[in-house]
């Protein structure tokens, strides 16, 4: 991984059309825009990280009571491999941790686990299918929150 440590760097919170472009060029190309869109967008905390002001890395976060699911967690592709979805991961646990939020969980790519295995998340025994890719939802519980 390369040094994430620049002043160029900065992660705020963006509006959910601002992750729109982001996730569909890197998540699902070749389906229409509309199909990176949640249902419950408007409900979500969601974040961007920027590089010399370009959006590169993006997150959407949803709590509810004492959990929170976080979603389309997205990176440039020419950026992929440089940790900027380590930082916005990092930056999601400490909110879990101020917010004392008990879980927090995701749908990852099947082929991805290992990423998220970093951050302390299992895998559960929950897995799906959709547009011909398998998901697993995996999960962190945070004992010093219960």
């Amino acid at each position: 991984m390369k040094a994430t440590n620049s002043s160029d760097l900065k992660i705020r919170e963006i509006s959910a059309q601002e992750t729109y472009d982001l996730r569909h060029r890197v998540m699902w190309p070749n389906k229409p825009e509309k199909y990176v869109a949640l249902e419950n967008d408007a409900k979500g905390i969601h974040f961007g990280l920027s590089k010399d002001s370009r959006l590169i890395s993006v997150v959407s976060l949803f709590i509810t009571n004492d959990g929170a699911q976080f979603r389309k967690l997205a990176t440039e592709k020419s950026e992929q491999g440089n940790g900027y979805g380590t930082l916005l991961l990092n930056h999601l646990m400490a909110i879990i941790t101020n917010r004392k939020i008990k879980k927090i969980w995701c749908n990852a790519r099947a082929d991805k686990t290992s990423f998220y295995e970093r951050f302390g998340m299992q895998p559960t025994s929950k897995t799906f299918t959709k547009g011909g890719i398998d998901y697993i939802i995996m999960e962190k519980i945070y004992k010093s929150n219960l």
